[in-house]
């Protein structure tokens, strides 16, 4: 129903407060404030969609909701006390990566459960997930690695269930699968996305944190109505700030020139100052907008004349099929300025492909040595997480040129500060704009694109998507969003479910 303009969904919330934040504030070595006297309430039974920009602290608030990090004020509380939390995380634990799938579930539980295998067959089948439990996590596509981490946090059966980029890697038939199990969950759940028609199709509140103020804001209704809604009181607040604006400047006026008339209109003068200065005090704090990264071009490399032009040549082709390899022969030759998707559902092997070119294992596929290959891997794990910003950045420019880096790494809203971080200190998403920044200053002759939306707000996905479209190399890309694989010239499509059958 409507109720003043905001569009209220019915769902299974309670009167009941199951989760509060009282004048809580956090922040990292007394250098970067990430809530600043935050107060809010979750009610049992909810859905909640967390929103903020890239870096902002979101998946940070979850970790102080799981007790993972204690407010530096402030106070967290849950109704009863010991209402349980479980949260399904961005990426997999590298610790994990080498674990079987049932020693990793093993692990969600204090103690050893005799009926393990039956409650993960259990929990398999709410995600549509069927491997092996001898199978190692590592050789999980990245699709069901997403479905893993969902499994995991509802196995354990919480009363708040927490989902960081829940539809990361995800295809559409995982997401509409998730997005009904959502939709039919009965207790309280809480979930950061940048996928707005999955957000819509299940939000009942959102609560907003504003990088700006370190406050969080909290809406009734779905992810597009409090979009507009904040767009809405933004206009409000300028248009107030305006008002005011005009009324300190002819006040200001006012007091110069009763101030040079001297005698009893020095005391008027002063008090018009004052007047000012209190109307100044008073102007509407107006939300920051969520900064965007500048629209940029992806330069390709340079080849020489001698070059032939065949960037990639294939000549055979495998995918998976019931857990076993199927390989075929396949002709495909790949030249500068020629785009090509890899299509298929989850574990079905597209983010093996794309491996297998990175590296060069790939028996059915030929690069040229002299080819330069820039590769997004969707976990980032291709990166070194200890290494700063900046000399990842810097390794991978032919030409050392320092202002040249920092002109660039501004564009994707890199300051000093970040570019002085190590990597593991990076939000998920500011890795993913790190990456496409290195993939300029590298410029490859050869893009290896495995989910690139991923982790990205998605303010700036026009922009990306504009960069690859226009991008002169040769591309192979790996990708779940169609809304925006249709903004990328595609020449060709390399579909992996034929290959199988």
């Amino acid at each position: 129903m409507i109720l003043n303009g905001l569009l209220v969904v019915t769902s299974m919330a309670t009167d009941t407060v199951i989760l509060r934040f009282s004048d809580v504030s956090f922040e990292y070595d007394h250098l970067r404030v990430l809530l600043d006297g935050v107060s809010f309430s979750v009610r049992t039974g909810s859905r909640i969609t967390l929103m903020g920009q890239n870096g902002a602290g979101k998946s940070s608030l979850f970790k102080l909701i799981t007790g993972e990090l204690s407010p530096t004020e402030g106070r967290i509380s849950r109704t009863p006390p010991d209402a349980t939390i479980a949260i399904s995380r961005q990426v997999m634990p590298q610790e994990m990566l080498d674990v079987s799938l049932r020693e990793y579930f093993a692990t969600a539980f204090p103690e050893k459960v005799y009926a393990l295998d039956k409650l993960i067959a259990e929990v398999l089948d709410i995600v549509h997930l069927d491997v092996p439990l001898d199978r190692k996590i590592k050789e999980c596509s990245g699709g069901q690695q997403a479905r893993l981490l969902l499994a995991y946090a509802l196995i354990q059966k919480p009363d708040i269930l927490l989902l960081d980029e829940p539809t990361n890697n995800l295809d559409q038939y995982g997401i509409d699968h998730l997005t009904t199990f959502l939709m039919m969950y009965e207790k309280t759940c809480l979930v950061i996305s940048h996928d707005a028609d999955f957000l819509n199709a299940f939000s009942d509140g959102v609560l907003y944190l504003d990088a700006a103020t370190q406050k969080i804001e909290q809406y009734t209704g779905n992810y597009d109505v409090v979009v507009e809604e904040i767009k809405k009181r933004r206009e409000r607040e300028n248009y107030l700030n305006a008002r005011m604006q005009t009324q300190i400047k002819e006040k200001r006026a006012q007091a110069e020139v009763f101030a040079h008339k001297g005698g009893k209109m020095r005391g008027v003068a002063k008090r018009m100052r004052e007047a000012a200065e209190a109307a100044e005090e008073s102007i509407v704090n107006v939300r920051t907008e969520d900064k965007t990264i500048r629209p940029f071009t992806l330069p390709a490399q340079e080849f020489e004349a001698a070059f032939p032009g065949a960037v990639v040549r294939f000549t055979k082709i495998s995918a998976l099929q019931n857990n076993e390899v199927v390989e075929r022969p396949f002709d495909l030759t790949l030249r500068k300025s020629t785009h090509a998707l890899i299509a298929g559902p989850n574990g079905i092997g597209k983010s093996t492909l794309l491996e297998k070119l990175a590296t060069g294992s790939s028996e059915g596929a030929v690069i040229p040595s002299e080819v330069v290959v820039g590769y997004y891997k969707q976990d980032f794990s291709n990166l070194n997480l200890d290494r700063t910003a900046f000399d990842t950045l810097l390794e991978v420019m032919k030409v050392k040129e320092e202002h040249a880096l920092r002109s660039t790494a501004a564009g994707f809203l890199f300051d000093g500060k970040l570019l002085a971080s190590p990597i593991r200190a990076l939000s998920e998403g500011q890795k993913g704009l790190l990456s496409f920044c290195r993939l300029v200053l590298l410029k490859p002759g050869l893009l290896l694109l495995d989910e690139p939306t991923n982790h990205i707000n998605f303010r700036h996905l026009p922009i990306i998507a504009r960069a690859l479209d226009e991008y002169p190399g040769a591309m192979i890309m790996v990708s779940h969003i169609p809304s925006f694989v249709e903004q990328i010239r595609i020449d060709e499509v390399i579909d992996l479910e034929k290959i199988r059958k």
